[in-house]
């Protein structure tokens, strides 16, 4: 660094520095700008930049100066629009804004767009961080996730809004747990249930808890809800450890109009684009970052490769991709504006989409990327050598919109509507799916998961189960948000904890056991997650008896080895001299069912040899008395 001290400013933003942050490709711009512990003129202190394109006047204001916008102003570096300063003496903890004055005089206060940690809320100051020296323990983790292919992995996700999923009986921080606390209770829930990963709601900061963190004003910081970036740290090592993947709800779509945040952050439009057409979501309030400035893209692919490599994320859930690649997306006609060809398709988006997943892809650290993309929009998993945006995942909204839609039936009308069971079988292999079940379904009236079956409580129990049954014999990776693996009654509410005593009554109880038993029987068996998105992997028995409402399927693994047979039973009425038909002769060995559970090492499962008899269009077939609501998964 000695070397480039003779350039314009300090040496710490070299000029290779700003031509590569000005043309949107230097990834780890988050180690300039920002607040640093440096040492400059044998001094040491913390060194500040930032982005301020359209700035006046550039300090840094905090306690340390009783800010004082005369007090530390900043140097502007040569035609950047980066400007910098060093305060000596200055160390981590400090609290500090940027006092900006823009072209009318007028002086805005923001928070650090690149600040490694904010103050709790609702106070809104950036704090001085150092995010060196933790000594993470998980490096066995991350060189086997290199060489993993999550495709052919089984991955189910346990969705968690850590502020809600159990409370401290504290007053401090409104009874939140710490990053620390969760991890050891969270990892033994998560352990103990059989789930692969954690996806986590509202981790980079957000000044109000009812956005859910997903009106962001700190992109680079740990919410200070739960604690210290280092403790955040603990968190993601400590699951590592455990064996557990963590995934993090990203969001690059829109940031909100706090005044201490980004928008017209320097006095204009900044972050976001100028055309308020193209600028403001009108349905959320938000403003839409503006993807075609370099200076723009390279915060936010920065951003997701910062908590990929400094925080060892696995994977980044990108949140409201439609939003982002219509330009109609929520607006009326005259609200919009089209693209340079007459279309709707906001191709400055798409192009970040592409730029974002080829770099993250071409790091190697085997990170996953995964749309929330409700629309037909092609190819959003496709190589991008073959026109497609290059995620690895896509929640399957379509799915979840049937599925739903299906259960919520009274059992008599679900004969009518077979074909919403059906139907996601019809176009599973057009992309990496994940069937999620998340935390917006069960919120804004739409009732919890056992709430929306139909009938009496014991009937609603019982459809759940079949449900979920379903639902890990579906190809695709699968997501639960917390509490409906229980049956939680009431709707997700984020100031609020779970109602966990609910999971050791008789009902709760059975459902928790239930679904913990699917979920360690998808880790057993290839079969449920090998060909995911392979026509091969899937077969249908029979998929055309809705005037009985019973589904039944078969799941391959790559080898044919212990494949899996599912019947499922969606009405009340038994069905004693039900016969299921078989693809081949052979023993079909009762590992699952509605009443017991998983079969497990030690205990004698029922087991039924097929006979040459042509039944549901197959050769074999054997009897098996289905009951009411009846799951049953038969290994082969």
């Amino acid at each position: 660094m000695e070397s480039d001290r003779n350039e314009i400013g300090m040496g710490f933003i070299t000029e290779v520095d700003r031509y590569l942050y000005n043309n949107g490709r230097h990834y780890e711009i988050y180690e300039k700008l920002g607040a640093h512990p440096e040492n400059y003129e044998e001094n040491d202190g913390m060194y500040f930049a930032v982005w301020a394109p359209h700035g006046n006047q550039v300090s840094v204001v905090g306690d340390f100066n009783g800010w004082d916008p005369e007090a530390n102003s900043m140097t502007l570096l040569d035609d950047s629009g980066i400007w910098e300063a060093f305060v000596p003496g200055l160390n981590v903890g400090e609290l500090y804004k940027y006092a900006i004055t823009t072209t009318s005089g007028k002086i805005l206060f923001k928070a650090d767009p690149y600040a490694f940690q904010s103050e709790y809320r609702p106070q809104t100051a950036s704090v001085t961080a150092d995010l060196s020296g933790f000594q993470w323990k998980d490096l066995a983790w991350l060189e086997k996730r290199k060489t993993k292919d999550p495709l052919n992995e089984p991955i189910s996700i346990y969705e968690v809004h850590l502020g809600s999923w159990r409370k401290k009986n504290r007053d401090e921080r409104d009874g939140f747990y710490t990053y620390t606390e969760a991890a050891h209770e969270l990892a033994d829930y998560i352990l103990e249930m059989g789930y692969t990963h954690v996806e986590l709601m509202g981790i980079a900061e957000h000044p109000y808890d009812g956005s859910w963190g997903y009106q962001v004003t700190g992109y680079f910081a740990p919410t200070s809800r739960y604690g210290t970036p280092t403790e955040f740290m603990y968190f993601v090592d400590y699951m590592h450890r455990k064996g557990i993947g963590v995934i993090l709800d990203w969001v690059p779509a829109h940031f909100p109009k706090d005044a201490h945040g980004l928008a017209d952050f320097d006095g204009e439009a900044c972050y976001e684009y100028a055309d308020p057409r193209k600028g403001e979501h009108p349905d959320w309030g938000t403003k839409v970052f503006d993807y075609s400035k370099y200076e723009v893209d390279n915060f936010l692919i920065a951003n997701a490769l910062y908590w990929v490599e400094k925080f060892h994320i696995d994977g980044l859930r990108v949140d409201a991709v439609a939003s982002m690649i219509y330009l109609d997306y929520g607006r009326s006609s005259g609200e919009w504006v089209t693209n340079q060809y007459g279309g709707n398709e906001n191709l400055e988006a798409i192009e970040f989409f592409k730029h974002l997943n080829s770099v993250i892809k071409k790091r190697g650290n085997g990170a996953m990327v995964i749309a929330e993309e409700s629309t037909a929009w092609p190819k959003i998993t496709g190589n991008q050598e073959e026109g497609g945006l290059g995620f690895t995942f896509k929640w399957n909204m379509g799915w979840m919109h049937d599925f739903l839609e299906y259960m919520k039936l009274d059992p008599y009308f679900r004969k009518f509507n077979h074909h919403k069971m059906t139907f996601g079988l019809t176009y599973f292999t057009s992309e990496n799916y994940i069937l999620v079940l998340s935390h917006d379904e069960v919120v804004h009236l739409k009732c919890s998961m056992v709430q929306k079956m139909p009938g009496l409580l014991e009937d609603k129990f019982a459809n759940l189960k079949l449900g979920y049954t379903f639902m890990l014999g579906h190809p695709g990776k699968k997501l639960l948000f917390m509490g409906q693996d229980f049956g939680q009654y009431h709707e997700w509410d984020e100031k609020t904890a779970l109602d966990w005593y609910l999971s050791e009554e008789p009902l709760g109880k059975n459902l928790k056991d239930y679904v913990r038993d699917l979920l360690h029987l998808y880790k057993k068996y290839p079969a449920l997650y090998e060909k995911d998105y392979d026509w091969e992997g899937f077969y249908w028995v029979n998929a055309n008896d809705n005037e009985r409402s019973i589904f039944s399927f078969v799941r391959y693994s790559k080898d044919h080895k212990r494949s899996l047979l599912f019947v499922l039973n969606f009405t009340p009425v038994a069905r004693p001299d039900y016969r299921v038909g078989v693809p081949k002769r052979g023993t079909y060995a009762l590992v699952l069912d509605q009443d017991h559970g998983l079969f497990k090492r030690g205990e004698k499962a029922p087991s039924f040899r097929s006979e040459k008899m042509e039944w549901d269009g197959q050769e074999y077939s054997f009897p098996y008395p289905l009951p009411a609501y009846g799951a049953a998964v038969f290994r082969f």
